[in-house]
């Protein structure tokens, strides 16, 4: 007897199989017919994946677009201004009730885990107090681990490196920086060698925003792989964004990827915000700023696609939706083969539970019992409808249910109804 099965889903492997939940824990898959559930999904012909993952994202500011007011200019720095702004302003209550919004976006649309960087600069540490109050209240569905990220530079905002740590302290999970945004290149570099120290005596992981920039001389990523080879820190260890790598000279780039792949250094596009953000002071040729997401995986580079901001000072739009994230990341990156645009779905999916480090996570037996069962044939149709969640299930409950998006058509001589599904050739 199971709480719950899952039966004659596609899996992203193209295998069909039923699944069968017990607690919060896959107890079989397979073929169950005749097996008994208190409860059944019937999958037939509908993809089954394991839950999204947003690997890059800013929680305390979500859901806070045009307050104190709008980012007129659309760039990163006006966009960290008014956010230094804001912060002065908003209440943890607000950022709570924020964040819980946002989270039930995001359980409605099968995105269960989340990293979500939350500002160390600020002497109430509000936004920490807060976040650690969401991340306890999501628990029963949404892994959320919080990195501590010092806004406003490590060494540039006198307070930062003190508050850093005591985040850390308070229970913050990951340690991150911003090395661009300090007053040198030196000090910049500094910041990543402390942070990294940090990190490896307290036995965590890094994820730095690095290098967003267009500055091709912005090179941070290259002392991030150096201190996680040298302090251990292999696999542990993503840099974000990594835009100025767009603009950087291609025989640089030749030696930097190996010595990325080398240190076991994760890299986070975050294909959304940055093609918004970058380039703003180019005429024309105007550069997107995305990495060079192909090149890094060809060298064995863990890539995964990340959402970044949701309705906040950097981006007015979003939806929590990942494959939102995989569609245009398939578009700037030109992942068009089928093999490229698999991986794609791969890069919400399984790449970034990788980076994470998360336990448990996928779709065999002992797993933790998280899934989205999606009204699409397989993972290349589910990036192309951003398919409707037509159930979501975490830790063995069913939390979110959405129709099939199918369309009613009123035309003499046509079908009722029109599904945008068509498989793959």
């Amino acid at each position: 007897m199971f709480d719950l099965i899952v039966k004659g889903g596609t899996l992203p492997d193209g295998t069909v199989a039923d699944i069968g939940i017990t607690g919060d824990r896959i107890t079989a898959i397979g073929r169950l017919e005749g097996a008994k559930a208190g409860q059944v999904i019937d999958a037939t012909s509908d993809l089954v994946s394991p839950p999204f993952v947003d690997p890059h994202f800013h929680l305390d500011a979500t859901l806070s677009y045009g307050l104190p007011r709008i980012n007129a200019s659309g760039t990163l720095l006006e966009g960290i201004g008014l956010w230094g702004e804001l912060k002065q302003i908003v209440t943890q209550e607000e950022m709570v009730a924020r964040a819980l919004n946002y989270c039930d976006w995001a359980a409605s649309m099968g995105l269960l885990a989340i990293r979500s960087h939350v500002d160390t600069c600020d002497d109430s540490l509000k936004g920490v107090a807060a976040m650690l109050e969401v991340r306890d209240k999501v628990k029963g569905y949404i892994d959320l681990q919080l990195v501590a990220f010092p806004q406003d530079g490590f060494y540039r905002d006198p307070t930062a490196r003190a508050n850093t740590v005591r985040a850390l302290d308070m229970g913050v999970d990951v340690v991150g920086g911003i090395p661009h945004f300090e007053r040198t290149m030196a000090d910049g570099a500094a910041s990543v060698r402390e942070l990294c120290e940090i990190a490896a005596e307290r036995g965590l992981r890094v994820d730095m925003h690095c290098d967003e920039s267009d500055d091709p001389l912005s090179r941070h990523i290259e002392t991030l792989a150096y201190e996680a080879q040298r302090l251990g820190l292999q696999g542990r260890v993503a840099g974000s964004h990594l835009t100025s790598m767009h603009s950087m000279d291609n025989y640089y780039v030749s030696k930097l990827l190996p010595l990325m792949a080398e240190a076991g250094v994760a890299a986070i596009p975050n294909p959304l915000i940055n093609i918004m953000l970058q380039g703003r002071h180019d005429t024309f040729p105007k550069r997107r700023g995305l990495t060079r997401v192909k090149e890094m995986q060809a060298q064995g580079i863990t890539v995964g696609w990340g959402q970044d901001c949701v309705r906040d000072p950097w981006y007015s739009l979003g939806t929590a939706d990942m494959l939102d994230v995989a569609f245009m990341g398939l578009h700037v990156a030109q992942m068009s083969s089928p093999d490229e645009m698999r991986r794609c779905f791969d890069m919400v999916t399984v790449e970034n539970a990788r980076i994470l480090g998360l336990e448990g996570y996928g779709l065999h037996v002992g797993a933790v019992a998280s899934l989205v069962v999606l009204d699409a044939g397989d993972p290349i149709e589910a990036v192309r409808l951003r398919a409707a969640r037509l159930a979501v299930v975490s830790k063995g409950r069913v939390i979110a249910r959405t129709p099939r998006g199918d369309a009613m058509l009123e035309i003499s001589g046509r079908p009722g109804s029109v599904r945008r599904r068509h498989p793959v050739a």
